[in-house]
């Protein structure tokens, strides 16, 4: 059934006047509006019950705790209509309101969720026992129980809930220990978590066990320091979404691994007594384990079991929830090594795993947006499939991303996507051997770490990268070891790894080895400030009977270009790690063997992103090939009507006919021009400021259209990109040079733009008359103005061009390079070359020019041979021997005036009276005369012709 606005209608309405298919358009867009105003969202379509929820937990299961809770139910939820849900947990130091954004998205998909404040923090009770399987994870039991027994939510079966679990860092931690520990979990999707918190805090790099372990100190403050205070401090951890204050909305999309430093909040007491300062909020025996590892830098037994009670590594055999791993590539707290242990666990006991690495992490936030949004597509397709059963199997294929540039739109930072069938792991499908060289180098421990390099920062750990040469690797403390520069790019998915020596007086060493990338330009970065913490003991004083040992650096993403180097740092402290108290000095080489490389042959994933750059690209290359076009077909044109030569301006370098130049606001700037310039001529463009000298130059040079007229050179007509153009040489509107490159450089690339033979340049004769001398080598930025003309002058002579066009020339020159330059236009002028050059110097036009051309107001008033122009004159130039004696003489006879002169010669106006009486009475009072020449100059000339008081009306 048609709307009643029917097509016919529309076609009526549009087939008339301009009018009509405005109204027509105002309408439909009125109409829309109304639509889009009734239809929208009048709120949320959700509704929450918020409660302080007290289960029971503990190793008996009877020790009592409340929980700040909310529940986010679908509007349309019922018993009858019943819905699944997730379980949203939250990162270490937030609250539930941390993820309150991630909730409303999950909600808006169809489920029921429910979040809450982990114990410890926020506004509930107990105290913080890291994941502990007996607390936090039996809170979050009860937790399903509580779903269950809800109405509105799908059951598999009496009091098993049809739920998910998601959570980020603690909450992922939190997710993984749930799934192992109750089977009635259906999915889970843990990001950016740990597979073994003993070894996330003291790792080591070679394989020893965490007992031996370098301590992580700059996270585990952060880590002890969000828990310590009661729930108030940083939320260092705050995992699925940036932790926000209590009641503030958080701005991340469903799951998407967003770390963040906001604090939690709470009272700064756990309910029902008083904090120990000591420990705020932690149970006792987790901060006794803080304070001893923290004290000696080393973890003993019993701390690692603690840490390995609240780790998934134990456990994994017993997920049998489907598993959505997703795991940031900027994480120096649980890096990429992590999530692949979970996934080997899993996928051990049959389980079905998915991998996916994202540019983001706990220092690097939730990446660029087209890399949230990927993040938040897998997870909504994990959940969709396995706990409401939509959709098919997502599979286990492994994704991960790389940053690929900017936006186009936004200028934000865009990742693209790749994918492989088969998930390679932190190893790789393939390894790519690079060879390093550098001797042997000692390096110095500094006491008790300090100073130290820097290089992961938590939260910002990246930056690390943007610190070398500044504080990044201390001198002495540091040994290099580099690579030659690739021959071809190479795409790194994974942990390289390298075998390296150690010698040391002490029996024992703590390194840190980095991979740096180095441009050709000597700039390092490394990769998001990831370092690989080394152990060594066992060593002996002399390198010759050191055995090599394997070091794993960490997992990255990043593409090595060709040309790139890499370089391979062995240092001896680094700030976010504990160091030897004592100072020592060790001797560092490389071990045998190359350095490794793992790669991945995967393929992009299409985003909406990728597709509008590749529309972007394509109009922007449709749009170059269309200018392309429009301009070979106007130098089609163009060259068509430069074949044909005007028979009587063959051999006449210039030829300018009845040039008219009328701007759109109706100014005139040249109204009518008409003057030839031949060969042998130097030819003098003379008028008032605003006469149209300028643009009538302009016009020649092809810098601006006429509206009238023609101008021929050597007979072909000018048009712009004529190829005649190549024959003029000019210097019009002031000289410009690249500010970085010498006068001859500039020189050098001037010609070379041309696109003419190299030895039609003649550099010898324009550097001879620049005469710049060694000058021409230095960098233009430091020339003076006059240097900055001379050279723009031999620029505009390269090529000895038949016609020369130079606007005030002289301009900023002294008297004797004017002089000079004088000389240089008169020797320019022969062999059939000419020169037009516009001034306001009379004098020189005078001196220097053949013919002149004055023009005033746009119209030519005189134009010929400057004696021409001169013409006759009533005044008479003496050349005495004593002029002081001669002006005494001549003033007192009767109607001679004595003319003011700057050259010191006597000007005389003998108004009427006969030379040789003036002669006679000069030579009877004793003074000699040399010569008598009648004189008028060209500025008299040209002040009769265009008036003193006469000016332009301004010139373009």
């Amino acid at each position: 059934m048609r709307s009643p606005l029917s097509v016919a209608r529309v076609r009526r309405a549009l087939s008339g006047h301009p009018r009509r298919i405005v109204a027509a358009v105002v309408v439909v867009v009125l109409v829309a509006a109304a639509l889009v105003w009734v239809v929208r969202p009048q709120g949320p379509d959700f509704r929450t019950e918020s409660a302080l929820v007290s289960v029971r937990s503990g190793p008996g299961g009877d020790e009592p705790v409340d929980l700040d809770t909310t529940l986010y139910l679908p509007a349309d939820a019922s018993e009858a209509d019943r819905v699944p849900a997730v379980l949203l947990a939250h990162g270490f130091g937030g609250t539930k309101e941390s993820v309150r954004s991630d909730a409303e998205d999950l909600v808006a998909r169809g489920y029921a969720v429910l979040t809450w404040t982990a114990r410890g923090f926020g506004r509930s009770g107990g105290q913080i026992h890291l994941d502990s399987p007996d607390y936090e994870v039996r809170d979050a039991q009860r937790l399903l129980d509580r779903l269950a027994a809800r109405p509105e939510v799908r059951l598999d079966s009496a009091g098993d809930p049809r739920v998910g679990v998601v959570g980020g860092s603690y909450g992922g931690g939190l997710a993984l220990l749930l799934a192992a520990q109750d089977p009635r979990v259906d999915a889970i999707v843990p990001m950016i978590t740990w597979n073994d918190l003993s070894r996330a805090f003291l790792p080591e790099s070679t394989g020893k066990a965490p007992t031996e372990g370098v301590f992580k100190k700059g996270w585990a403050g952060i880590f002890f320091g969000g828990g310590g205070n009661a729930g108030s401090g940083p939320a260092g951890l705050s995992g699925a979404t940036a932790a926000a204050p209590e009641g503030a909305p958080a701005s991340a999309g469903p799951a998407s691994p967003q770390p963040g430093a906001g604090p939690g909040s709470g009272s700064g007491r756990a309910p029902g007594g008083a904090a120990d300062p000591s420990c705020g909020r932690f149970a006792a025996d987790v901060c006794a384990a803080y304070l001893r590892i923290a004290t000696t830098g080393r973890a003993d037994a019993a701390a690692v079991e603690l840490l390995r009670r609240s780790s998934p590594a134990g456990v994994l055999d017993r997920v049998t929830a489907p598993t959505l791993l997703v795991q940031g590539e900027a994480d120096t707290l649980f890096p990429l090594a992590e999530a692949d242990a979970n996934a080997r666990g899993i996928a051990a006991a049959g389980t079905p795993v998915r991998v996916a690495w994202f540019t983001g992490g706990h220092d690097g936030g939730a990446g660029p947006t087209s890399d949230s949004d990927r993040v938040k597509f897998l997870t909504a397709q994990w959940l969709d499939h396995y706990v409401r059963g939509d959709g098919p199997a997502p599979g286990d294929t492994f994704t991960f991303s790389r940053i690929a540039g900017f936006d186009a739109l936004d200028r934000g930072l865009v990742a693209t996507g790749y994918r492989t069938d088969d998930y390679p792991g932190v190893t790789g499908q393939e390894r790519r051997d690079v060879a390093l060289t550098g001797p042997a180098q000692p390096v110095a421990v500094p006491p008790n770490g300090n100073p130290a390099a820097i290089s992961a920062i938590p939260f910002a750990g990246a930056l690390g990268s943007l610190l070398d040469g500044v504080a990044g690797d201390i001198p002495g403390q540091h040994a290099r070891f580099e690579s030659a520069p690739l021959d071809d790019p190479v795409d790194v998915v994974g942990a390289p790894s390298v075998r390296i020596r150690a010698a040391s007086a002490t029996g024992e060493a703590v390194l840190f080895v980095k991979l740096y990338d180095v441009d050709p330009q000597g700039a390092a970065t490394l990769p998001d400030g990831l370092v690989a913490p080394v152990r060594l003991t066992g060593l002996p004083a002399d390198l010759d009977a050191a055995t090599p040992v394997t070091v794993t650096l960490p997992a990255i993403v990043r593409r090595v270009e060709a040309g790139h180097r890499l370089r391979l740092v062995v240092a001896t402290s680094d700030q976010a790690y504990a160091s030897p108290a004592e100072p020592a000095v060790h001797t560092v080489a490389l071990g045998d063997g190359p350095l490794v490389l793992p790669t991945v042959d995967a393929a992009p994933i299409p985003t909406s992103a990728a597709v509008w750059r590749w529309v972007l690209a394509g109009l922007l290359a449709a749009i170059v090939v269309g200018l392309v076009v429009v301009v070979l077909l106007t130098r089609r044109r163009h060259r068509r009507q430069d074949r044909s030569i005007h028979p009587e301006y063959a051999g006449v370098p210039l030829a300018v006919r009845n040039l008219r130049k009328e701007y759109a606001d109706g100014f005139v700037a040249v109204s009518d021009v008409d003057f030839e310039v031949h060969p042998g001529q130097v030819v003098g463009l003379l008028g008032p400021n605003g006469a149209g000298k300028t643009t009538t130059l302009r016009v020649l040079m092809g810098l601006t259209q006429p509206t009238a007229g023609e101008i021929y050179v050597f007979g072909h007509r000018l048009v712009p990109g004529s190829p005649v153009l190549s024959r003029i040489g000019a210097l019009v509107e002031g000289p410009g040079f690249l500010p970085h490159l010498s006068g001859l450089d500039n020189l050098k690339a001037y010609w070379r733009a041309t696109g003419r033979p190299w030895e039609d340049a003649h550099f010898d004769e324009a550097l001879e008359i620049a005469g710049l001398g060694d000058s021409v080598h230095r960098r233009t930025k430091k020339y003076s103005h006059g240097m900055r003309q001379r050279l723009a002058i031999a620029q505009a002579m390269l090529g000895l061009p038949e016609l020369l066009v130079l606007d005030e020339p002289t301009d900023g020159l002294d008297p004797p390079q004017i002089a000079e330059m004088r000389r240089v236009l008169q020797r320019y002028a022969t062999d059939g070359r000419a020169v037009l050059v516009s001034s306001h110097l009379l004098a020189e036009v005078e001196q220097t020019c053949t013919h002149a051309v004055v023009v005033n107001k746009g119209r030519i008033v005189a134009s010929g041979p400057v004696e021409e122009i001169v013409g006759e004159s009533p005044s008479v130039l003496f050349e005495v021997s004593d002029p002081d004696a001669a002006r005494s003489v001549l003033d007192r006879l009767g109607g001679v005036r004595v003319l003011p002169d700057d050259d010191g010669a006597l000007v005389v106006d003998t108004n009427g009276t006969a030379r040789s009486e003036v002669v006679a009475e000069l030579v009877r009072a004793g003074i000699g005369v040399d010569r008598v020449v009648p004189r008028r100059r060209l500025e008299d000339a040209f002040l009769a012709l265009v008036g003193e008081n006469s000016r332009g009306s301004g010139d373009r």
